[in-house]
């Protein structure tokens, strides 16, 4: 029997149901899950955070170690929507949380998935592109991207090759968690709001 622990923020039975996890090196309650997931909560969602084995077994040794191979984690995604009935259901996660969802959706029960910070390739190897199996994406997918996104920025993406079903949305000065930097004149706080409030638009759109 597999074991799942979740945050939960917002609504019991909220608006749509969105399950949301990590990428490869921080958990879930890191400022920036916790931001996005307070605010999705306040806007009538129902978010429940959660974390793959190898995060939970980091939290319990105090030792790092590396993500599982991506079967694993893809099997963890499928286990995680499998525990869930309530409908409509979107997939979401931070770089490796969201490709893994990506690479799940096409079979699963869920009405779109959310990337936070896609990782197209590995930073400052543009060449070893992650997006092969994007091409063929037939579930609404919402890619929110930093426009200085070391792991993939606008010149680059643009070029790609990707499904008519995946919209992109640039987060202004935005690193890999989406971060500006002071001299931009924003702030985390403001990067992430807007962040909440383009999925809110984006499931409402997908759920008209």
């Amino acid at each position: 029997m597999t074991i799942i622990h979740f945050l939960h923020n917002g609504p019991e039975k909220g608006k749509a149901t969105i399950l949301f996890t990590h990428g490869a090196g921080a958990p879930m309650d890191t400022e920036f899950m916790k931001v996005i997931a307070e605010e999705l909560g306040n806007l009538g969602y129902s978010i429940h955070r959660f974390e793959f084995p190898y995060m939970t077994e980091r939290r319990l040794t105090g030792k790092k170690r590396p993500p599982d191979r991506a079967p694993l984690l893809r099997e963890f995604w499928q286990k995680t929507i499998d525990h869930f009935t309530d409908r409509p259901l979107f997939i979401m996660g931070k770089s490796l949380g969201g490709r893994m969802a990506t690479m799940v959706v096409n079979e699963a029960d869920v009405s779109g998935v959310i990337c936070l910070g896609y990782p197209f390739h590995p930073p400052g190897k543009p060449e070893k592109t992650r997006t092969e199996h994007l091409k063929d994406l037939k579930t609404p997918t919402l890619i929110i991207q930093g426009t200085r996104d070391p792991f993939g920025k606008p010149e680059e993406i643009k070029e790609y090759d990707l499904s008519s079903s995946i919209k992109i949305e640039w987060s202004e000065d935005g690193d890999h968690s989406l971060v500006p930097r002071k001299r931009s004149g924003l702030s985390s706080l403001n990067n992430w709001n807007v962040t909440a409030h383009s999925i809110d638009q984006f499931i409402q759109k997908v759920c008209s």
